[in-house]
């Protein structure tokens, strides 16, 4: 069999080893791909691996040989599941690879939003105290955490990650998820009144057509005003323009992301350059352990696929 990695490099730069591939016959690794690249790339390939590349009807179609895809995240939205399953092409995810490190970047998020650490470390260190002289002094307001509402938008295992955290903090946590929620700690809500309620909102839900610019101008008129603005999901869950000017009316006093709609940004993005608004490059995912998780669960996968069975298939 023949395997393809089409963006190979983001999960691993040099730190792991896609060795163990040998094991299932030839490989080949890309570390990127364009995406008028992915079709040539995958038309004699009977495995494909991609993580944020984009593998569309057209491309499916081209692969004859094509059997079984691995995405290298948890969120699959990259691939046509529908066309995949009509022409019983197998699609696994890696599922709960890394739910606390992205849960730690949104509180990264969170607190550098309600401390600016950042912020006056960087005053700091350009003699800003010095020239203050005296033996304090804040450039912004700091926020505490205990007893404000945290609403959080899905409430799988990246959601209940933050939720812990969150109760650590002595923060009330309100949750928006469909499924049945069997945490007595939390309080499992309707999307308005998580909206209405919440001092801060984050975002830990799958792309969907329903879900897609959840955080919309008709959702955030029914938020408190001041409310502070996480998502490291996925980009589209905001609509751009709507989030923009909140923040410019100052009904958002602050967002932080590491997602954006299109990834990577155009230069001089309004989103980037917005002050209000702290962007980091989509590394929630980055840790080394996280990484290693994936290629863990990656091997697992493969494994079931090569015995015949299925695991963390998400089209059956």
């Amino acid at each position: 069999m023949k395997t393809v990695i089409l963006d190979g490099y983001r999960e691993n730069p040099g730190d792991l080893s896609w060795e163990w591939l040998k094991e299932y016959g030839e490989y080949v690794v890309h570390d990127t791909t364009k995406a008028a690249e992915t079709a040539g790339r995958i038309t004699d390939a009977d495995i494909v691996f991609t993580n944020k590349t984009v593998i569309n009807k057209a491309s499916l179609e081209q692969a004859k040989n094509l059997k079984y895809i691995v995405v290298l995240a948890a969120g699959y939205d990259v691939v046509d599941i529908k066309t995949a399953k009509e022409l019983g092409i197998k699609v696994s995810n890696t599922p709960n690879y890394g739910s606390s490190e992205v849960a730690q970047m949104a509180f990264a998020h969170i607190l550098e939003i309600t401390n600016n650490v950042g912020l006056h470390c960087a005053s700091v260190k350009s003699n800003g105290w010095y020239k203050e002289n005296d033996w304090c002094y804040w450039l912004k307001p700091i926020i505490s955490l205990k007893n404000k509402n945290i609403g959080i938008i899905g409430f799988g295992n990246i959601g209940r990650q933050v939720g812990k955290i969150a109760a650590a903090f002595g923060m009330n946590v309100y949750v928006c998820e469909k499924m049945p929620v069997d945490d007595p700690t939390v309080k499992n809500v309707s999307l308005d009144e998580l909206l209405k309620n919440a001092d801060i909102i984050t975002c830990h839900c799958p792309l969907t057509d329903e879900t897609r610019h959840i955080i919309r101008k008709e959702n955030i008129a029914k938020m408190k005003d001041g409310v502070i603005i996480i998502n490291n999901a996925r980009g589209p869950l905001i609509n751009k323009a709507d989030l923009l000017e909140a923040v410019a009316s100052k009904k958002i006093y602050a967002v932080g992301l590491d997602v954006v709609e299109a990834e990577p940004p155009k230069e001089n993005d309004e989103v980037i350059l917005c002050e209000g608004i702290n962007v980091t490059p989509h590394i929630s995912w980055a840790a080394f352990e996280a990484r290693q998780n994936i290629m863990t669960i990656c091997q697992n996968n493969m494994k079931a696929f090569a015995a015949g069975k299925d695991l963390n298939v998400v089209n059956l």
